[in-house]
C-alpha cells in the first residue's frame, strides 16, 4: 500500500470538510461589529499592547496579529508550547485559541479563560484585523470596510447613541464601568473594587501603589482619568454602592 498517498487522501479530506466551516467564518467576519471588538479589546490591555511599535508587555504587541506568523513579536520571550504551535494566525486558529487558549496551546503562558461566544470572537478578531498594514477583507467588507478608526471618528463626532453593554458583576453600571472593570479584573474580582470606599486622593494612592509595589502596569491616558471619575463617583468614602447581601 501506497502510504503516502493515503495521507494525501487523508489531508484532502480534511480540508474538504473544513472548508464549509472556513466559509461561514468569513461570511461573520464580513458582518461582524468592530465597535463591539474594540469594547471587548478592553479585556485585553492589561496585558497586550495593538498600536504599531507598542511595547511589549505580559503578553506581545499584537499589531498585525491576523494573518502574521505565530511567536513573531520581536523581544517577547515566547512560551515552549507557542513556539511549537507555529505556523500563521489565520483567522481559524485564533478563533479556536480565543476559545479554549490552554486547549489550543498547551503551555500557553495567557492566563485568559477564553470567550465562549462565538460572535465575540469574531468581533474581536474584526477588531484585531483593524490594527495591520494589510487588513484582510472578508466578503462585503471589500466594498465598505469600517476600521476601528471610522468608529472613533464617529464617537467623537457624536454619531450614534452610547450605550453601556456588558456583565460588569458587581460594579454599578456607568460612565467607565468597563475601563475599570476590564483593568481590575485583570488581575482580581471586581468584588474588591466594590467593596472598597476611598477618596479620589485614597484611589490616587491605590492605583500607585499598584504600579509600585504589585507590578501592575501603569493606566495610560484616557483611561487612568476615566477610571478615577468613576471610582471617586460611585466608591467614595460614603460607599453608596457597597455590595449588601440579597
Amino acid at each position: 500500500m501506497n502510504f503516502n498517498f493515503v495521507r494525501l487522501g487523508l489531508v484532502g479530506l480534511s480540508l474538504l470538510v473544513a472548508s464549509p466551516a472556513m466559509a461561514d467564518m468569513q461570511d461573520d467576519l464580513a458582518e461582524a461589529d468592530v465597535s463591539k471588538g474594540e469594547t471587548l479589546f478592553k479585556r485585553c490591555v492589561a496585558c497586550h499592547t495593538i498600536e504599531k511599535g507598542d511595547r511589549n508587555k505580559v503578553g506581545p504587541n499584537l499589531y498585525g496579529i491576523v494573518g502574521r506568523p505565530v511567536a513573531d513579536a520581536p523581544g517577547y520571550a515566547y512560551s515552549t508550547g507557542m513556539k511549537n504551535y507555529g505556523g500563521e494566525w489565520t483567522v481559524e486558529r485564533l478563533d479556536a485559541y480565543l476559545l479554549q487558549p490552554r486547549t489550543e496551546v498547551k503551555g500557553t503562558k495567557m492566563a485568559f479563560a477564553g470567550l465562549k461566544s462565538e460572535d465575540d470572537r469574531v468581533d474581536l478578531i474584526a477588531y484585531l484585523n483593524t490594527f495591520s498594514d494589510n487588513p484582510l477583507q472578508f466578503g462585503a467588507a471589500e466594498e465598505e470596510n469600517e476600521t476601528a478608526e471610522d468608529v472613533k471618528k464617529a464617537e467623537v463626532s457624536g454619531e450614534g447613541e452610547e450605550t453601556i453593554e456588558g456583565d460588569f458583576g458587581k460594579l454599578k453600571v456607568a460612565a467607565g464601568v468597563e475601563e475599570t472593570y476590564y483593568t481590575c479584573t485583570a488581575c482580581h474580582s471586581e468584588m474588591i473594587v466594590a467593596q472598597q470606599g476611598l477618596s479620589r486622593e485614597g484611589w490616587e494612592k491605590m492605583l500607585k501603589w499598584m504600579v509600585d509595589e504589585q507590578g501592575m502596569d501603569e493606566i495610560a491616558e484616557p483611561d487612568h482619568t476615566i477610571i478615577l471619575d468613576y471610582l471617586t463617583a460611585h466608591y467614595n468614602e460614603d460607599r453608596p454602592n457597597f455590595p449588601r447581601p440579597n
